[in-house]
């Protein structure tokens, strides 16, 4: 999964609105170079971290390696804000504090932590569709707290859920492990949970800051998982492969700390609309590079409920931007 703090469905981030005085925008305006190269930055390295999941845990623990990913991204992070804006910036409030360790252990222990344990039994593309709901439980989630969705939030949840059901098709089939379906849906579940929660509880006013609790708290307490699972009984760094190795620096680097600095500017920079479209790319780019480079296989299940899922997805992100 993404980058926490980052993962915030495109439909709970409020539009800028200008000031009534201001000038209407011009009709058209070219978007600068920079803003594709940090779209294509999210699009591609947000979607190939199913796949980099998938190499760590050939051979390393999920949930120990999981947790020293989001611990040392983490701290890198808290270094390059205190040294771009000083020590200050790191400063929050008991409550904010509060707030960011429990969403930082919803999204990366419930539901990142889910998702690496169950890619040691499911391809990473289909790990990748599965998560790609998430946006049809926000929608959900929020309508179970009166904010009734749109017409077409109402059309995307239905289709989203229906790609869902085709997507578990393989596990009930016998086909995957159905245990490795089951975490994963219910991951992405408390993923919803964590990004719906964190725009209703007072989170740390910088994204950067917020992330940086976030997966301290949540790479601690999925190293704390690891061990209450025994999983550094009989582990032997010598007998990890380097291409897992690579691939957990890869997640640290580019999934944790690029990625996420793409898409917090990205917010600040291009249009919401523009922005929002990585929700339904990435799955793409995930299935595509779990066939390309882990020959895992393209079954009619994963095709058809794929392209349901990002139907559903898209037509969700289009409608619910606007409300």
């Amino acid at each position: 999964m993404t980058s926490p703090a980052a993962d915030r469905p495109a439909s709970e981030i409020p539009p800028l609105q200008p000031p009534p005085s201001s000038p209407p925008a011009p009709v058209a305006r070219r978007l600068p170079v920079a803003v594709w190269v940090a779209l294509g930055i999210v699009y591609v390295v947000w979607g190939s971290t199913y796949l980099g999941i998938r190499i760590v845990v050939e051979t390393l623990p999920p949930f120990l390696s999981a947790g020293a990913r989001f611990v040392t991204a983490g701290l890198i992070l808290a270094g390059l804000v205190a040294w771009r804006q000083g020590p200050a910036a790191l400063k929050v409030t008991p409550r904010q504090l509060g707030s960011a360790a429990l969403v930082g252990l919803l999204l990366l222990v419930g539901g990142n932590g889910l998702v690496v344990v169950a890619e040691t039994a499911i391809p990473s593309g289909l790990a990748a569709l599965l998560v790609a709901v998430v946006p049809a439980w926000v929608v959900l989630l929020k309508a179970a707290t009166g904010d009734r969705p749109s017409l077409g939030g109402t059309a995307g949840v239905l289709l989203g859920l229906t790609g869902l059901g085709v997507l578990t098709l393989p596990g009930l089939s016998g086909e995957v492990a159905i245990g490795g379906v089951v975490l994963v849906v219910v991951g992405a579940l408390l993923w919803a949970v964590g990004s719906f929660s964190a725009g209703r509880i007072p989170m740390p006013a910088s994204p950067f800051t917020a992330s940086v609790y976030e997966m301290l708290a949540g790479g601690l307490a999925g190293l704390g998982v690891g061990l209450l699972r025994g999983e550094q009984h009989g582990f032997d760094p010598s007998a990890v492969s380097g291409r897992s190795w690579a691939a957990l620096a890869y997640l640290v680097v580019f999934g944790s700390l690029v990625a996420f600095t793409a898409y917090a500017w990205l917010i600040q920079t291009a249009p919401i609309s523009l922005v929002s479209t990585y929700a339904y790319v990435n799955p793409v780019v995930a299935v595509a590079l779990g066939a390309l480079i882990l020959n895992e296989a393209l079954t009619w299940s994963i095709v058809l409920g794929g392209a349901i899922v990002v139907a559903g997805v898209c037509l969700i992100v289009s409608t619910e931007r606007r409300r």
